[in-house]
């Protein structure tokens, strides 16, 4: 994926995303935490769907686009923590 970022001074930040399939998904990140989702498909000029989403459902869809969850993540981090902890990582 192609991506390219540009700022609105003062007032957003914009990530464009280019899919292998010619797709775009625009992020526009406002100064209040706010997103708006804007996905263009092929050569289209206009956005075919705007999804607005506050911050904690931001937060929420990042999490469902990872490979692991952060809950799967720290997890795993203190169990490697006390398997370091203990002396039971070492071979």
């Amino acid at each position: 994926m192609d991506t390219d970022r540009a700022t609105v001074p003062g007032q957003a930040v914009i990530h464009r995303c280019r899919t292998r399939s010619g797709d775009l998904i625009t992020l526009l990140t406002e100064r209040s935490g706010r997103r708006q989702l804007l996905v263009t498909a092929g050569d289209e000029d206009e956005p075919a769907a705007a999804i607005t989403l506050d911050p904690d459902e931001a937060d929420e869809l990042a999490d469902l686009l990872r490979r692991r969850s952060t809950a799967d993540r720290l997890a795993h981090l203190e169990r490697r923590v006390d398997a370091l902890a203990t002396g039971r990582d070492r071979p």
